[in-house]
């Protein structure tokens, strides 16, 4: 890892700086700018956090955890003969995923042909079973490329799954072979611009950078699944690795365990789950979210298993400072923020840091701005799973952002909070929370009080001012 970028040097000189501790006295340097050092505590709870995590299996499940919802789609829903244009897309999409943004929902959508036993749903002007004719070719590529259109700008859409061939579209029964590989990886490379899609088996597809969709994640019978994942190397700091855990073959019982309640709540399953999520950077799983609720077993296993997915922000440390040649409310804010990634996987769009300063009374924010070389796609999680120890042998790495920050000329003289966040471009709304304790409801992380040509004789917050992000539903975000 490039020290530079870790900032491992840097952090080092300046923690030498002063060693105060989380609700001790802040540090306040001398001259033109005063120094204020936080550390917060780390929360110790799991976060309902985007992109990430425990999945529904469709919209009649409710987890708790859940932000991810799986979109399943008959072709023929959405094109039942040629005629049909890209509007019978857009009109399904905006029926069947209505309202989602408001439950901070994201969805993740395959289409399909074949379900369980005999059940088909191909177009009515294309024959059944038929993955080769020149027809077929036509008709999936032009799909495809309406789906990007459709799909590649919108918000509500977390990954692509690719689906399409074979039973509920896993790639089997029948699979893929090399020549409908390149074909179908050259289309949904060209469609996908923006969205990540994945595909079913590791072994497949090898000429492209796509993520996986495992379906029977830590099933005892499919140890060459997570060895193939696992064999794609360092795939996963830049690809998705996710799916659905299976109950309905094999030996299940053995592992994952009897059911989604079993799973989380037997501590054998659910370490084994778990450990798998960690060794493979798993980012998200469905089928395992749908879990007994009302037993207190399976809370608080979910919860386990829910903190162990995807990225997970701890921030050790915020340093800011105001600098003004005339001690008034212009001139620069000067913010640094050592931060660690203690989950499986990393965050893996470009969305925004946020600064902001809030009115104390109100916390309404009165300014904002926004790191400008801060790409949280880079905060890596550690590497290297050992069972036995329960940690990363490469651990976790802490990364140093730092940002200058012009104030407005209107700004008027006072103390305000300073707060953090991350921000969902669907909006510009805060969206992703930091595993901290310093959290307002609405997303925003206050940090600490700062004087804009006033003086602060106490930076450090009150921890009963804080929320708790395990309470807070007001999160979404704008289509």
């Amino acid at each position: 890892m490039d020290s530079k970028k870790t900032g491992y040097g840097i952090l080092k000189v300046l923690l030498l700086v002063s060693s105060t501790a989380c609700g001790a006295d802040p540090v306040m340097t001398a001259g033109p700018a005063q120094e204020t050092v936080i550390r917060p505590h780390e929360y110790a709870r799991a976060l309902r956090n985007p992109l990430k995590g425990l999945t529904n299996r469709g919209f009649s499940e409710q987890n708790e955890w859940a932000s991810l919802a799986h979109s399943y789609i008959r072709w023929n829903e959405i094109e039942e003969d040629e005629a049909d244009g890209i509007d019978r897309i857009q009109a399904w999409c905006d029926d069947a995923w209505l309202g989602l943004e408001q439950r901070n929902i994201k969805v993740i959508p395959r289409v399909y042909l074949h379900w369980s036993g005999d059940r088909k749903y191909w177009p009515r002007d294309m024959t059944e079973d038929d993955y080769s004719s020149p027809q077929f070719q036509q008709r999936v590529l032009r799909l495809i490329e309406r789906l990007g259109q459709v799909w590649d700008d919108d918000p509500r859409v977390a990954h692509i799954e690719m689906g399409l061939i074979g039973k509920w579209g896993e790639h089997h029964s029948p699979g893929p072979d090399e020549a409908m590989q390149q074909l179908l990886g050259n289309a949904f490379s060209a469609a996908f611009v923006h969205k990540q899609v994945l595909v079913r088996h590791p072994w497949e597809f090898v000429d492209f950078d796509f993520g996986i969709y495992w379906d029977s994640w830590a099933h005892a019978n499919q140890t060459n699944h997570a060895d193939g994942i696992f064999a794609l190397g360092d795939r996963w700091q830049t690809r998705i690795m996710g799916g659905e855990v299976a109950y309905d073959w094999g030996d299940s019982r053995v592992q994952p365990g009897d059911s989604p309640t079993d799973t989380v709540s037997d501590p054998v399953h659910r370490e084994h789950m778990i450990d798998t999520i960690r060794r493979l950077h798993g980012t998200q799983l469905r089928w395992v979210a749908d879990y007994d609720e009302t037993d207190a077993a399976a809370r608080a296993g979910g919860e386990q298993v829910q903190k162990a997915f995807g990225y997970r922000f701890v921030i050790d440390e915020v340093r800011y400072a105001h600098q003004s040649a005339g001690g008034d409310a212009t001139g620069s804010l000067v913010l640094s923020f050592a931060v660690r990634n203690t989950g499986s996987a990393p965050f893996y769009r470009d969305w925004p840091v946020e600064v902001s300063l809030l009115k104390p009374e109100t916390r309404e924010a009165v300014w904002s701005g926004r790191f400008a070389d801060v790409d949280i796609r880079t905060w890596l999680p550690g590497d290297g799973w050992d069972a036995q120890a329960r940690a990363y042998t490469s651990p976790v790495p802490t990364f140093l952002e730092t940002g200058t920050f012009a104030l407005s000329e209107d700004l008027a003289r006072g103390r305000y909070i300073l707060a953090l966040a991350i921000l969902d471009p669907a909006g510009m709304l805060p969206a992703v929370r930091f595993a901290i304790g310093n959290y307002y409801t609405g997303g925003r992380h206050p940090i600490g009080v700062i004087g804009i040509g006033a003086t602060v004789d106490e930076a450090e917050l009150p921890a009963d001012s804080f929320g708790d992000p395990r309470t807070d539903q007001t999160l979404h975000y704008i289509y």
